[in-house]
């Protein structure tokens, strides 16, 4: 949360120097109209400027650094470029000279109007005119922007400046001349504060382009507050899961690319049946553990009218292949409706956000109960019962509970502190601990740590680390992790459709009693299709303990760690 304070900070910052002098006065010679017809229009035209340079250069900056491991580099080039600016002012001067030109040229234009179109013309002028003192500070967040990629994460950080800006210029209208006053006897304060700004950056640079910062950081564990984010996050913004879904009709399930068990299934074949729609995917741990229950209730209710559609959404690549999905299915022992939405037409229509994810549609078409993740089944099983008897006026139901129990992955998870789900390829990686930076689509060595703390993983041997998972390159890699839990699941695959042995450890041992559905008491296990392996299943005491898996053939590909 620090870098988005510092973007907040470095905007209101921009208003403190010396070169935006010449724009406030303009500013403050509407000052005595109203806010609404002056001072609002140039605050829009103002953030109308900064948000289209913004995103050009942030599409711009993260095309560059996905082209290859070059772009990195042209990237940190920029930021020491910006960083040496803050240092030298002049240098700014220099960098932005045209964009002062331009909005010059505005300003006059803006300065003979004095209707609302003025103000927003004056506003974009005032945006060019603010370039050489927001240019460096802007530009330090594009180019880390670029560094990270085009996504909600770098949109917020320029939102953040965007907000510091607006409240320092929202403020000097308020205010008027007795903030311009301020702001001329503190010039030198801000000036010192920006150069040491810039002796900080280049120094970063330096530091990233060693590898330092990550071998260091890599040691605490409490600096990555991705997970406790993404926990607030859920809490804020994911519906009540208990609640029932404010009444809505369904919407079709028109899209569907491929239909198992059935033929494609519509609204009229639909009419009059109570239907449970599963968003799923076959190497979801999540999901797996939901399906006892499923079939439980298409057992149970299939005959007084119940229809259950599993929509089978794909998260990473390999899902998409119906060959798998079949395999899976058939595996799972999967009887009902699946729908395959590799486009997510039907996932896009329902506006859903989860995997697993439980809409339950009464006969009239109209969603009346929606759940979303593992837990709350008898809530649901007691919802299907009620509309079912909505439906078929009389109809004589068991008010009883379905009662199930997993077997393998589907097994309910144990109550204990648990691990995060862990993506090992690089665009939603976290708490990775070799000493080695990733480097990002390209084939590499790492090493592993002696010491792993909780949550933390590492890879040693030759990996290429994708988007979506890393791949073993040469004979004799593994992966270790610190993990808390009493199972551990993978998701793997062959990249070369060949069989991939793999031997698993517990603690530096065999893991005897405590081996998963997918290995032996010696640990030996083997890859023959992609989906998630259950490796290690804790038998008694459940304690946090150090894994390691092995692979003495290359193309082994590992997509995401999941604990149970």
């Amino acid at each position: 949360m620090l870098i988005f304070l510092l973007a907040y900070v470095g905007g209101v910052l921009t208003i403190f120097s010396p070169c935006v002098l010449p724009v406030l006065p303009f500013v403050f010679a509407r000052a005595d109209q109203s806010f609404r017809s002056a001072g609002l229009p140039i605050l829009l035209g103002m953030a109308a400027t900064f948000t289209v340079l913004a995103s050009l250069a942030t599409v711009g900056g993260a095309w560059l650094v996905e082209v290859n491991q070059y772009g990195r580099y042209a990237a940190m080039s920029l930021l020491l470029l910006l960083g040496m600016a803050l240092m030298f002012p002049s240098w700014s001067e220099r960098m932005m000279r045209p964009f002062v030109a331009l909005g010059a040229s505005l300003q006059q234009r803006a300065d003979r109007q004095h209707s609302v179109q003025g103000g927003l013309l004056l506003g974009v002028a005032v945006g060019f005119l603010w370039a050489p003192c927001a240019g460096p500070i802007l530009g330090l967040v594009l180019a880390g922007a670029a560094l990270n990629g085009a996504n909600l994460y770098s949109a917020a950080l320029l939102l953040a400046f965007a907000a510091g800006a607006a409240t320092s210029l929202g403020l000097a209208l308020l205010a008027g001349g007795r903030v311009f006053a301020w702001m001329k006897r503190n010039l030198g304060f801000e000036e010192w504060l920006r150069r040491g700004l810039g002796a900080l950056v280049v120094a970063g640079i330096v530091v990233i382009a060693l590898g330092w910062d990550t071998r260091f950081l890599a040691q605490f564990t409490f600096l990555n507050t991705a997970v406790s984010e993404q926990r607030l996050i859920d809490q804020l913004y994911r519906p009540d899961a208990n609640a029932v879904a404010a009444t809505r009709k369904a919407p079709p399930l028109s899209g569907a690319t491929q239909w198992l068990n059935s033929p494609a299934l519509n609204d009229e074949m639909l009419r009059g049946k109570v239907v449970l729609v599963d968003f799923w995917t076959y190497s979801c741990i999540n999901c797996l553990r939901t399906l006892p229950y499923l079939k439980a209730w298409d057992a149970k209710y299939r005959a007084q009218g119940l229809v259950i559609i599993g929509v089978h959404a794909p998260e990473f690549a390999f899902e998409k292949d119906l060959r798998n999905v079949e395999t899976a299915v058939r595996d799972l022992g999967i009887d009902y409706p699946v729908a395959i939405d590799n486009q997510y037409t039907i996932w896009n229509a329902y506006q859903n956000e989860y995997w697993p994810a439980h809409y339950l549609i009464d006969a009239g078409g109209k969603i009346r109960h929606q759940h979303f993740g593992e837990g709350a089944y008898q809530e649901t099983e007691q919802m299907i019962q009620t509309l079912l008897k909505e439906a078929h006026q009389g109809l004589a139901l068991s008010d009883g509970i379905v009662q199930v129990q997993g077997e393998g992955a589907t097994a309910q998870a144990a109550n204990v502190q648990r691990s995060p789900e862990t993506y090992l390829g690089h665009a939603r990686q976290e708490n990775f601990a070799s000493p080695e930076a990733i480097r990002r689509d390209t084939a590499a060595r790492y090493s592993t740590p002696r010491r792993l703390d909780k949550d933390q993983w590492a890879l040693s041997g030759a990996w290429l680390v994708g988007k979506e998972s890393a791949l073993l390159q040469a004979p004799g890699g593994a992966i270790d992790y610190h993990f808390q839990g009493r199972d551990l699941h993978l998701v793997l695959g062959s990249r070369n459709g060949q069989p991939v042995r793999f031997k698993v450890s517990l603690d530096g041992k065999s893991p005897g009693k405590h081996h998963g559905a997918d290995t032996d008491a010696q640990g030996n296990g083997v890859i023959r299709e992609q989906r998630l392996y259950q490796l290690i299943r804790q038998s008694g005491e459940i304690k946090d303990r150090r894994f390691r898996i092995e692979f003495p053939d290359a193309g082994a590909e590992a997509f995401a760690f999941t604990f149970g």
